[in-house]
């Protein structure tokens, strides 16, 4: 079956103006961001240039230690814990940005118009409901990935410019970090409103969509904040390849859940 474009850019499009006009969806989607790339990669940034190389050999004596941060062993000592906190350790957490652009739109997708008292005109539209569906995810999906790929931007310039003392030159981005921000962050969001646009449908309230995000969405940040250092450090292939499993899972749930879509389930809880 074709899918009516034109329907689905013009629900995507009312989504994006009601996204700017409200506060309590820009807010936390500037915050998060603001912290990830200018507090903690000046922080950390600072640490890594001003602390004694010695303490970086010490930690890195361990001979399984070393096998897993080879790369970085290849690098001078004085670049060595520069590169390894704002490389390796702090820009995975770019990760929890696509998750957390894509809780607060999701939450909003349904539940932000049974708020505004606009669902009934959205049942209305001449629009399939796999074709609503899709505008829904699309509207969440798309700025998540573009923000998320705007701070991945402005984190490497803010990197860059805090290492260029002691490094002399631009180390981000690397392969595995280009591969990690446009392959695997994608899914990462993706895979966020797979979880959460059915949730969005059944809440009543934008906060209770949150709320009931929160408990989905928290478990997959501690995972992406806590594997993804591994996707910096492991081959091409292994990044190419985990990627790959987040979008064929993300893709099975969004499959999943617009079968189950229809206009009345989605009346019946408003």
């Amino acid at each position: 079956m074709s899918r009516n474009w034109t329907a689905i850019r013009t629900v995507i499009a009312k989504d994006l103006r009601a996204v700017r006009r409200s506060k309590s969806i820009t807010i936390p989607m500037i915050s998060v961001p603001a912290v990830l790339l200018i507090v903690l990669p000046i922080g950390m940034g600072i640490f890594a240039t001003s602390a004694p190389t010695e303490q970086m050999e010490s930690a890195l004596s361990s001979p399984i230690v070393r096998e897993i941060v080879k790369p970085i062993l290849e690098l001078p000592s004085r670049e060595r814990l520069v590169v390894l906190i704002l490389g390796y350790m702090l820009s995975p957490l770019l990760l929890v940005i696509p998750l957390m652009v894509s809780a607060v739109l999701a939450a909003d997708s349904f539940a932000g118009e049974k708020e505004r008292r606009t669902l009934e005109g959205l049942l209305l539209l001449p629009i399939d409901d796999r074709d609503l569906f899709i505008a829904k995810v699309l509207g969440a999906f798309l700025p998540a990935v573009a923000i998320t790929w705007i701070c991945a931007v402005f984190y490497a310039l803010i990197c860059n410019a805090i290492a260029w003392p002691t490094l002399g030159r631009p180390f981000l981005p690397f392969t595995q970090w280009t591969i990690t921000m446009l392959w695997v962050a994608p899914a990462v969001a993706l895979l966020a409103l797979g979880l959460l646009v059915i949730v969005s449908s059944k809440a009543k309230t934008t906060q209770e969509a949150n709320q009931l995000g929160g408990a989905v969405i928290l478990p997959l940040v501690f995972v992406a904040a806590a594997q993804s250092s591994g996707l910096m450090l492991a081959p091409v292939i292994g990044v190419l390849i985990a990627g790959a499993f987040v979008w064929a899972l993300a893709l099975g749930l969004i499959t999943f859940n617009s079968r189950r879509f229809t206009r009345d389930r989605l009346a019946s809880r408003a």
